[in-house]
């Protein structure tokens, strides 16, 4: 009977329903595609921090974090990847590199860079680089004078394919060493700034330069699941002495990017709530006013012996109707919005230096996670039957006399 009633109920004035279940669907809406872009932007921070030379784990020497400098190199390799062979799981992939900062310059320009070298076998599973390679090809392992750089560096330095780019650094010996390069390959990345910082050799150009012999300045982990990223680095933490070595997660190399993530979680949250106030507001409002214009009929029902619980379960269901209602349609709206953009994502290319300054890519791809699908849907559904509540228990107090009298 509730159901029956209060169905025919929200029907009866059919421009105030409309009015309240735009309300929710623009509510809801603005919940489930905004946040789905706030994730988005989060996912692909941490999409472009772990595959930017990052991975999951990372083993170095132990200062080379805090001082990045050719002496605080891996010197015996071998002993990591001992460890690497017991402890990693079978779908888990690793490299080597050797990382140092240098100077790049050619017949016009220079510039400070990261010199990245790298196995090309290796590095193709673990970052971002193989797939990155926009001209020219990729580094293969026995080139010793090739060299690959961003699109934003060779525009910077006005130079393309073919062309030399010498490169400057200090080798193991505290001597400025200095080497050729030929540009095989420019790649572009998702982040400009990423371009323009690193350049990649095969580390075995970047071992014979530096005169590092057998030694490395990283090993990066890349694993199926991150999720198992601290398991793993507790792991190989038990087995390589901390004096040596220093094993970190993706967590801990991107600090920035972890307290963006706990951020926009509050953040998308409060959104919710700032959204549900502005839309509580109309809800109160369109009910008190239905509330009013049928005094006489809840005096009616009274005087019928209806008791006053049932009047304001007939209330809260008719919102619950409506709220149901603008739900459906609020969340077919956001996922239509974000599947409309999921190949071709928001290009804001335009503040691309403002947007890398925090670490976020050109273009934004919305992502759904369900547990702000389920947040949103409750916030609107719980609060917006409690504040339901007002005008029912409003409804319900009315005494048959008064009511009945009510014109």
């Amino acid at each position: 009977m509730y159901l029956q009633m209060a169905w025919r109920n929200i029907w009866r004035n059919p421009r105030r329903t409309i009015v309240i279940m735009t309300a929710v669907i623009i509510g809801v809406w603005a919940m489930i595609f905004l946040g789905a872009l706030m994730r988005g932007i989060s996912d692909q921070m941490v999409r472009n921090g772990i595959m930017t030379l990052t991975g999951h784990v990372q083993v170095h020497h132990a200062g080379f974090r805090k001082d990045p400098v050719i002496e605080n190199s891996i010197d015996k390799p071998e002993v990591v990847e001992a460890a690497l062979s017991k402890i990693l799981p079978r779908d888990a992939r690793w490299t080597t590199r050797v990382r140092v900062d240098a100077i790049a310059s050619n017949a016009r320009h220079s510039g400070g860079v990261t010199l990245v070298g790298i196995d090309p076998e290796q590095e193709a599973g673990i970052s971002f680089i193989r797939q990155a390679i926009t001209e020219g090809t990729y580094l293969k392992a026995g080139d010793k004078y090739g060299i690959i750089v961003g699109e934003a560096l060779a525009d910077k330095f006005d130079t393309k394919l073919g062309r030399k780019l010498v490169l400057m650094s200090q080798d193991t010996n505290g001597d400025i060493a200095s080497r050729a390069f030929r540009i095989t390959g420019i790649f572009k990345a998702e982040m400009e700034t990423t371009e323009k910082q690193f350049v990649f050799v095969t580390i075995t150009a970047a071992r014979k330069m530096l005169k590092l012999g057998n030694q490395i300045s990283e090993v990066s982990i890349l694993l199926a699941d991150y999720k198992n990223a601290d398991r793993v680095a507790d792991d190989l933490r038990g087995v390589l002495p901390s004096v040596s070595y220093d094993v970190q997660t993706w967590q801990e190399l991107l600090p920035f990017v972890t307290a963006v993530l706990k951020m926009y979680d509050w953040f998308i949250y409060l959104w919710f709530l700032v959204i549900f106030i502005a839309m509580g507001f109309g809800i109160v409002n369109t009910i008190l006013m239905a509330v009013f214009e049928r005094i006489r009929e809840f005096g009616l029902l009274k005087a019928l012996g209806m008791k006053p619980w049932w009047i304001v379960k007939e209330i809260l269901t008719e919102s619950f109707f409506l709220l149901i209602l603008g739900m459906v349609a609020g969340n077919a709206l956001g996922f239509l919005s974000v599947f409309a953009l999921a190949d071709t994502g928001i290009d804001l290319s335009a503040l691309s230096e403002g947007m890398e300054f925090a670490g976020m890519s050109r273009v934004i791809y919305p992502v759904i996670a369900i547990k702000d699908i389920v947040a949103a849907n409750l916030v609107v559904l719980i609060l917006g039957l409690l504040v339901s509540a007002y005008p029912a228990i409003k409804a319900a107090r009315f005494t048959p006399v008064k009511a009945m009298a009510h014109t």
